[in-house]
């Protein structure tokens, strides 16, 4: 599965290109600290909300430090999305490395 950076992924937003970023993270979560432009699903409703997810767009998924992302964007594959990345490191390496007025929990 393909991982990029939060700075690679706001280096590809800065060059035009739009991914969508899913957060499933839970809603306690988001609440917390989120990425704008990210829509979320939390990690259990994805399989009945697949519908809300492009497969004709790149999907890069986020949640707190990466490892359930990397389990929806493996499930996300399974199911026929071609194009589907792991935001590496998740909301904590998006506070660190992009926006540090982030809260971290």
């Amino acid at each position: 599965m393909r991982e990029i950076t939060p700075r690679d992924y706001v280096s590809l937003t800065d060059a035009g290109q739009l991914p969508f970023l899913l957060d499933v993270r839970e809603g306690w979560e988001v609440a917390i600290a989120s990425v704008p432009g990210a829509t979320h699903i939390p990690m259990g409703e994805i399989p009945d909300r697949l519908d809300e997810i492009p497969m004709d767009r790149t999907v890069v998924v986020l949640c707190k430090v990466g490892g359930r992302s990397m389990n929806v964007a493996r499930f996300l594959a399974a199911k026929g999305y071609a194009d589907v990345i792991n935001l590496k490191g998740g909301i904590l390496a998006w506070a660190t490395d992009v926006d540090r007025t982030l809260a971290t929990y």
